[in-house]
């Protein structure tokens, strides 16, 4: 007994050597390849953190996670659709009579610390305001307020209330839609972002419309809006996305995302279009980027957040048809003005049904956590800090160096609105 006890402990320790000694031959290998390749291709790595959050109280389960953002403190803001993405048999203490002890669908705003304790948990049906019948996005602005939109089929409105959940403003009115020229209602609303300098409230607007919105973040007023290129919107249908025609003149449904950049410059995901649309605030275009271009379906530009270095040296876009995020290298990463260096991730199932990146945001105090939004999933996934050549075998990353679509464009002047 004692002899065989010797020989496992001999074999285990065989076996960590080893280990050992193909981890370092692994390194070596790796670092040799990234050495060889220079600075071209210096991206960060991000792992899943698979201990963010910590649970949910009072039996709460999360439904379609559809939202998530970084306040300036570094809390994470998310919002979910609750009851509708959950299972009777999940949600069985809330039906009537109740099924089972567990569990329950918790509020539709939850907020995390950094560390993924739970702080804050509101929202839903009130007095004064009209709930989204799907919510979608949610965005925390420079003064603290927070706004989100919704993507059910007769939402026309977005929600702005203090971050205790008090109500401030609704803009627009549920079912009231007009198309993309309404001046005083939305199309679905898909994301909102308040730029403070200017407190203006971009929206992307949405899966009913096709355009940009821009609205007094105060007031609710319309000051302008604009569809693809710049131009005029235009509700007619486009038919399916085909890769082989030329560039569509309008945006397709949805207008998924909007962000804009230190620079001034806004950013638009035209996601079933495969593309990224720059503006100036004004509207004016500027260029367009082509990602995956031959992804149909629900497309793969569905959502982009910039890292939060002074200089903005990466974006984050979340694909969800090809459930992936890229890291993407901005001019100010880039070696040089021609190249850029992609790093696209698959994201880990969670599930049997495997979750789709929808969402992304980057915290503000560094560039090294970032938090993606995958259908019941909020993932916090912390940055390595090594050359994206320095591949764990946990967190593969896929790195593709070259130049991404950027194609100028005929700018046309936006269409602006002021009331009477």
């Amino acid at each position: 007994m004692i002899k065989l006890k010797q020989t496992r402990n001999l074999v285990g320790a065989a076996l960590l050597a080893a280990g050992i000694i193909g981890l370092g031959i692994g390194q070596a290998v790796l670092q040799h390849r990234a050495e060889a390749q220079g600075s071209a291709v210096q991206s960060p790595i991000y792992e899943v953190d698979p201990f963010w959050p910590k649970p949910l109280p009072n039996s709460w389960l999360l439904g379609w996670t559809i939202g998530a953002w970084v306040d300036e403190q570094d809390n994470v803001w998310i919002i979910h659709r609750g009851a509708g993405g959950l299972h009777n048999n999940e949600r069985g203490a809330e039906l009537t009579p109740p099924i089972a002890d567990c569990c329950r669908t918790a509020p539709p705003i939850l907020v995390f610390d950094p560390q993924g304790k739970l702080v804050r948990s509101w929202g839903g049906p009130g007095s004064g305001y009209e709930w989204p019948q799907s919510n979608h996005g949610i965005h925390v602005d420079y003064k603290g307020n927070v706004w989100i939109g919704g993507n059910g089929e007769k939402d026309a409105q977005i929600l702005k209330f203090t971050k205790d959940g008090k109500f401030l403003m609704q803009v627009g009115a549920f079912g009231k839609s007009g198309g993309s020229n309404d001046p005083d209602n939305f199309g679905r609303p898909a994301k909102i972002w308040v730029d403070p300098k200017t407190n203006e409230a971009y929206i992307a607007d949405g899966y009913g419309n096709k355009r940009v919105a821009v609205i007094d973040a105060d007031t609710g007023k319309m000051k302008r809006y604009w569809g693809a290129y710049g131009n005029k919107p235009d509700d007619t249908s486009l038919g399916p996305y085909d890769p082989s025609a030329p560039p569509a003149q309008q945006f397709r449904n949805p207008v998924h995302c909007i962000e804009r950049s230190n620079d001034g410059l806004v950013y638009v995901c035209d996601r079933q279009n495969d593309r990224l649309q720059v503006f100036q605030p004004d509207g004016k275009f500027v260029k367009e980027a082509i990602y995956a271009k031959n992804t149909r379906g629900a497309g793969s530009v569905w959502d982009i957040t910039f890292s939060k270095d002074p200089q903005q040296r990466f974006m984050m876009l979340a694909d969800g048809q090809n459930e992936r995020v890229r890291i993407i290298m901005t001019a100010a990463a880039s070696p040089a003005s021609s190249t850029a260096c992609i790093a696209s991730r698959r994201i880990p199932r969670a599930t049997s049904t495997r979750p789709k990146p929808t969402r992304v945001s980057a915290c503000r105090s560094s560039s090294t956590k970032a938090w993606v939004r995958s259908r019941a999933v909020i993932r916090a996934c912390s940055g390595r800090g090594r050359s994206s050549q320095a591949v764990p075998g946990s967190c593969r990353f896929e790195v593709l160096v070259g130049a991404p679509r950027f194609e100028l464009g005929t700018p046309s002047p936006p269409v602006k609105y002021a009331r009477a």
